[in-house]
């Protein structure tokens, strides 16, 4: 049988993927989101993932974007890439996920595939999406249809590590549809694949990645903040401590996005089910946590030291998303600090050119159009993100822009002669 894939949810992860397989499958690509799904059949891609090009070129090889569900009942294979975000009490939100697995279900066929690449706790495949699957459909899992695991690993804006050149963990509910999810992976992944004993492995190995990363992000905070009471240097530690072969160098800073800020609330979620506390884990993400409020304090603290007032103080913030040189606004911590700057009734002026002010996200942010670099006009400037751009600006234009003293917090190590410097 021909492979026919029907890839659910066109986002950062969704699209890239489906313009893989484009080029060797006949693929539907299917979302809720309308303007989203003219938009790509425009040839334009919001998230920047894909070129117009390489959009357009999905539509050449016969790619279909729809939020017709009646266009994606023919497929044999269905890939879901739906966000799995956390609520306001940091527990898993399943909605997109359970949504998804609902509509699949409901046109699902004898020997259909369902595989998800969604970030879950372990578990989540079988014992949450499995029963949905059999009650809408009438089918029975590993008889008349199966299902498979292959996390993905999209890293928003970094255009050297695409989908196709990052190694692939797949999994499948049967020996045998595991070979299948693994064959179908390997022929668009160059980098290879790593077949997983069981889908529950590679749902925990997805989700340990993200949390050894938070962990040791949390470390390096905790270090910068240690260092910042004994007026030591940090990027100075690092670089010192980082000419040892087996340190790992991280810096510090905010930990916002899909992924790092997110994941491990799912791991740590499970583990308090089984009547285990993760520690360590809920510990790290409570330093995360607090990264916005730090740099926040530190901007205030640093104006009053000046004697400025703190109502009606105009601060610019530089850069508004979770990371440099992408537009990806998704759990930003950069939106924390401005909330910490409202509370004392400052002026805050967002920069940011990657971002797209026409989002529901930013449309409430008081954006300017480009720096005002002779106005003298800011009693703080706080340089959020790392965008290439931002680290042209000069010392002499900071002075220039600010309001008296020059306070300049700089989050991200770029700035020439920062006042403050996590």
């Amino acid at each position: 049988m021909n492979n026919k894939i029907c890839i659910i949810g066109l986002g950062y992860v969704g699209l890239p993927l489906a313009h893989a397989f484009s080029e060797k499958y006949e693929v539907v690509g299917f979302d809720i989101n309308k303007p989203r799904i003219d938009e790509l059949n425009s040839g334009f891609d919001r998230t920047l993932e894909l070129t117009e090009n390489q959009v357009k070129e999905s539509l050449k090889n016969g790619m279909k974007f729809t939020l017709n569900v009646e266009d994606i009942k023919d497929c044999n294979i269905y890939i879901v890439t739906v966000p799995t975000p956390i609520d306001d009490n940091n527990e898993p939100d399943l909605t997109p996920i359970v949504k998804s697995t609902e509509t699949i279900a409901k046109i699902l066929k004898k020997d259909d595939i369902v595989i998800y690449e969604s970030t879950v706790y372990p578990g989540v495949t079988e014992e949450v999406c499995v029963p949905i699957l059999e009650e809408f459909s009438g089918l029975k899992f590993n008889e008349t249809f199966f299902c498979g695991y292959s996390p993905e690993r999209i890293n928003p804006g970094d255009k050297e590590h695409t989908v196709t050149k990052i190694l692939k963990i797949t999994s499948g509910s049967t020996p045998e549809i595991a070979k299948k999810v693994d064959n179908l992976y390997k022929s668009i992944i160059t980098a290879g694949t790593h077949l997983a004993p069981t889908i529950k492995v590679a749902e925990a190995a997805k989700v340990i990645e993200n949390t050894q990363r938070d962990v040791n992000i949390a470390l390096i905070n905790e270090l910068a903040m240690i260092f910042d009471l004994m007026n030591i240097n940090t990027h100075d530690v690092i670089e010192a401590a980082g000419t040892k072969w087996n340190f790992i160098k991280l810096t510090p800073g905010l930990v916002g996005g899909h992924c790092i800020g997110v994941d491990p609330y799912y791991l740590t979620h499970k583990a308090q089910s089984l009547g285990y506390m993760p520690n360590l884990i809920l510990g790290a993400r409570q330093i995360n946590n607090g990264m916005s409020k730090l740099i926040a304090d530190k901007a205030i603290k640093k104006m009053v030291k000046f004697d400025k007032k703190l109502k009606n103080a105009n601060i610019l913030l530089l850069g508004v998303t979770f990371k440099e040189n992408c537009p990806d606004m998704r759990n930003s911590k950069v939106m924390d600090i401005i909330k910490e700057l409202n509370e004392y009734e400052c002026n805050v002026e967002v920069y940011d050119y990657w971002v797209d002010r026409s989002d529901k996200e930013t449309k409430h942010l008081n954006f300017i159009d480009e720096l005002p670099l002779n106005s003298k006009k800011y009693d703080s400037i706080i340089v959020a993100v790392g965008h290439d751009k931002f680290k042209e600006i000069t010392t002499d234009d900071y002075k220039n822009m600010s309001n008296g003293e020059p306070i300049i917090i700089d989050v991200k190590g770029i700035v020439e002669k920062p006042t403050w410097r996590l």
